[in-house]
């Protein structure tokens, strides 16, 4: 197994296997990189290499391993509460306190802060204590979007490992395989506004492709200027809750921005969006922008979602 499932960062994932072939282990690493870069697979691989107990590490077959892959390794910790927006000092106190208690069934006792750039002061502050004397059995992994966000303090005690973006090849090739349908316009759009991270040109072509039946119509009765097609869409949606409402009519939005885009010579993902570029000017689709955006911050307010389909039934028509 060892480091192959993470695409691309050679020189990285060389460098890892020299070290912990070596036994070189590092308490803290810092794992750096935008969303879809691949920071979660490589502090999972990382994870894994440390605990496994295979002669090639990770060698994907061992309890450990296994255990790591499936997340319910006891060893293998995270700390984070996704329903909050940021990591509360509270919850790296308990990873602190925690941390003095022995491993469970490893060497090692690792634990995973999947959004580092997003604890404050404070739980930075109440990380540093335990990041300047640490038990030797203890790793610490932290992910994050932005290193900058992290105290300098915090950074010079990490081992940075900066995830590269991918070569379009690489790129291609695993977007085929994971979008076997997508025609090679959406792939070519999805790698060029990825920035060469897989994650993001996945998510790309995954919102391109999944539509609900209302967006569906609102795309078939807007790009043929069919009034009554766009009605028979929007009225049913006037019982709607107000935040249901506010997500599909976002998701619109979206889309036509990407049209409007893509006539001016930005590659559109989604072929919904190449379709109402090809079908309506850049000044209606203008128009209908400004209008979906009246709406959505309509749905944020106190208008009723009736009057909210009212509204873009006559503004859209």
């Amino acid at each position: 197994m060892g480091f192959e499932s993470l695409l691309g960062n050679g020189q990285l994932k060389k460098n890892l296997a020299e070290s912990l072939a070596k036994g070189h282990i590092s308490h803290f690493y810092l794992i750096s990189g935008p969303e879809g870069s691949g920071k979660h697979t490589l502090a999972k691989l990382l994870a894994a290499a440390v605990l496994c107990q295979g002669s090639r590490k990770p060698c994907g077959t061992c309890t450990p391993c296994r255990k790591v892959m499936d997340g319910n390794h006891p060893d293998f910790i995270t700390v984070d509460d996704p329903d909050k927006k940021t990591v509360t000092v509270d919850l790296i106190r308990q990873a602190r306190a925690d941390i003095y208690v022995q491993p469970n069934e490893s060497e090692y006792k690792i634990y995973l802060f999947p959004r580092a750039q997003d604890m404050g002061l404070p739980g930075q502050n109440a990380l540093l204590k335990v990041l300047e004397e640490p038990p030797k059995y203890g790793i610490f992994l932290l992910l994050t979007d932005n290193p900058d966000k992290l105290l300098p303090t915090v950074r010079s005690r990490c081992t940075e490992l900066k995830m590269q973006a991918l070569p379009e090849d690489i790129l291609r090739k695993q977007l085929a395989l994971d979008f076997p349908q997508a025609q090679q316009d959406d792939l070519t759009a999805a790698i060029q506004r990825s920035g060469g991270f897989l994650g993001q040109a996945r998510e790309l072509l995954k919102s391109g492709s999944q539509l609900p039946p209302q967006t569906e119509g609102f795309i078939k009765a807007f790009a043929n200027k069919d009034t009554l097609g766009l009605m028979q869409t929007l009225v049913p949606m006037e019982k709607w809750k107000r935040d249901a409402l506010s997500e599909i009519l976002s998701s619109w939005l979206e889309l036509v921005e990407s049209a409007l885009a893509s006539r001016s010579g930005v590659r559109a993902v989604s072929p919904h969006a190449r379709l109402l570029a090809q079908m309506r000017t850049g000044a209606e689709l203008h128009d209908a922008v400004l209008s979906l955006k009246k709406a959505v911050a309509y749905t944020q307010g106190n208008v009723s979602p009736a009057a909210v389909c009212g509204y873009l039934e006559w503004a859209l028509r």
